[in-house]
């Protein structure tokens, strides 16, 4: 039997110590695999048209192009990219343009590490996933 091939995740966040801390965190997960980062909305969406991961983590507010518009033109390149947002954010006046731009999953920055690799998996079988608030928030 051969192992199965690790997810690749790409973290796009405009706080570096947000990038190394979610880095940290994924490292130590054997089936995850981070390929690469960007701090912006801009350099997040040509990075992925390059590096193509598996899952996309996804702040909402960030430089050069905020994480809606980036989802958007991700999903228009790739439609078949899934994404996990990532965000303090829980309003919303951001959740329903992430999940309309094509966001598979919503999370909080005050999720556990476990609920994040939870969502990770989840998203890469192209399930949605959503933090409890944002549940509560969507039904």
């Amino acid at each position: 039997m051969s192992e199965r091939e690790p997810i690749h995740v790409f973290v796009a966040d405009d706080h570096a110590i947000v990038r190394k801390g979610i880095r940290a965190v994924l490292e130590i997960v054997p089936d995850i695999d981070v390929v690469g980062e960007a701090e912006n909305g801009r350099d997040a969406v040509s990075r992925v048209e390059q590096l193509r991961p598996d899952v996309i983590l996804m702040d909402l507010v960030m430089p050069e192009i905020d994480g809606i518009e980036a989802i958007r033109r991700i999903k228009d390149r790739q439609p078949e990219a899934r994404i996990l947002v990532l965000t303090t954010f829980a309003g919303e006046d951001r959740i329903f343009p992430a999940i309309k731009a094509g966001a598979l999953g919503y999370h909080l920055k005050d999720s556990r590490p476990e609920e994040l690799v939870q969502a990770i998996r989840q998203v890469h079988r192209g399930e949605s996933s959503l933090h409890p608030v944002i549940a509560r928030k969507v039904l």
